[in-house]
């Protein structure tokens, strides 16, 4: 057992990849949980970047209660209208005053989210379509000295909280991963009828994967409902192919399963999110950390977004967890599945966990006994270099949902 307590012992399941039943799910860039999410980290990062700018340090702030109230639209085949806007509310704490210096906290985090919003879902006119508040108490200033330009202490855990990783990811989780990424990515670029809103839901059964898509289509694109239909096949397509390049198993794609032709009743939208339908979104009530809902794994439910990059352990371990997991797997052979369980306590140094909980299904041919100690060197130097998890976040470099 390592200083820092680390244990390593076997899981006590099966690899989730031998399990008969699995379950994954992804929100897209566009769904209202995952705007809440990207707005949030949006702002807090802009945020602990001008106090790195104007006072050298990061200072308290959080912004991970963000809330969006959906609006009202009439989508119409070649374009419909926003009736009633989306409001988003950005919600949280932040440090305004330092050492005689104001800091604009407020405008700062308005400018933060006009720049994602315009970014990631272009067809949302900003204070026509989705209008944002922002309403940010005054921050505690504990976090002073924590985490500067020139140098950096290990900080104290500001919470006695636990985050959560795993690796490899199953196809399954591959499939349902990458499929909205891309249908997001290259698919969208060349096919503007496409929003953001993109939910997938992947369920194994055996060697069956079935993978159910929720398109949100953009109207203005949309000439009539035979092309509706054939946006709709293009993306089954697009999914299957993507599915794949992933697995040898069998793959049944569905997309927008509650159409109704006859009726006309299709999941057609004028600006490509359900948000301006009366779906409303939060942050935290979406993907975990590495980008999935994944109950077949352990999950922490803490929101990662928003929140404080430097002691807040809601952000830091969901993600440090998920890293040693990817990186363990990357370096030691014959690990099938591994979870990471991170625990805090506060006022300890993040450094120092509780308790890191490591367990890992082997190959048949592999004894844990001969990779632990391996294992326990890679958990440990990823714990003594906690704190470039904080920088990775300032500069952008992780994604939180």
């Amino acid at each position: 057992m390592s200083e820092r307590n680390i244990r390593v012992e076997p899981i006590d399941r099966q690899a989730v990849e031998d399990q008969e039943v699995e379950i994954v799910e992804r929100k897209g860039i566009g769904h209202p949980d995952s705007i809440c999410d990207g707005v949030a980290e949006s702002v807090a990062g802009a945020l602990a970047r001008e106090y790195l700018d104007r006072v050298g340090e990061v200072l308290h702030f959080n912004t991970d209660e963000t809330q969006l109230v959906a609006g009202e639209a009439a989508p119409a085949f070649g374009g419909g209208e926003v009736v009633d806007p989306i409001y988003l509310l950005i919600v949280g704490r932040a440090t305004k005053h330092y050492e005689g210096q104001t800091i604009p906290t407020e405008t700062i985090a308005l400018r933060a989210a006009r720049e994602y919003l315009e970014e990631t879902i272009p067809q949302l006119e900003y204070g026509e379509d989705i209008v944002v508040d922002v309403k940010l108490g005054e921050g505690s200033g504990d976090l002073q000295d924590v985490f500067g330009e020139d140098e950096v202490s290990v900080p104290m855990a500001n919470d006695t909280s636990f985050g959560v990783g795993h690796a490899p990811l199953t196809e399954t989780e591959q499939i349902v991963s990458e499929a909205e990424a891309r249908l997001n990515g290259e698919f969208a670029d060349e096919n503007p009828y496409l929003g953001p809103d993109v939910k997938i839901m992947g369920k194994r059964e055996g060697d069956t994967i079935d993978v159910t898509v929720a398109a949100a289509m953009i109207d203005e694109h949309i000439a009539d409902l035979d092309a509706y239909a054939d946006a709709v096949e293009s993306v089954r397509e697009f999914v299957s192919e993507v599915a794949n390049e992933h697995t040898d198993r069998e793959v049944n794609v569905h997309v927008n399963t509650a159409d109704d032709y006859e009726e006309g009743s299709i999941y057609l939208t004028v600006t490509g999110t359900s948000a301006e339908q009366g779906d409303d979104g939060s942050v935290g009530r979406g993907n975990r950390a590495n980008g999935l809902i994944t109950p077949n794994r352990s999950m922490s439910m803490e929101a990662t977004s928003g929140k404080n990059p430097v002691n807040h352990i809601g952000k830091i371990y969901n993600l440090l967890s998920t890293q040693i997991a990817e990186e363990v797997v990357a370096e030691v052979d014959g690990i099938r599945d591994m979870r990471v369980r991170l625990l805090s306590q506060i006022g300890r140094p993040i450094d120092e966990p509780h308790v890191a909980d490591i367990h890992v299904v082997t190959a048949d041919d592999v004894e844990l006994a001969d990779v632990q100690d391996e294992i326990e060197a890679i958990v440990d130097d990823q714990l003594a270099n906690v704190t470039d998890i904080t920088r990775k976040v300032i500069d952008g470099e992780l994604t939180t949902f």
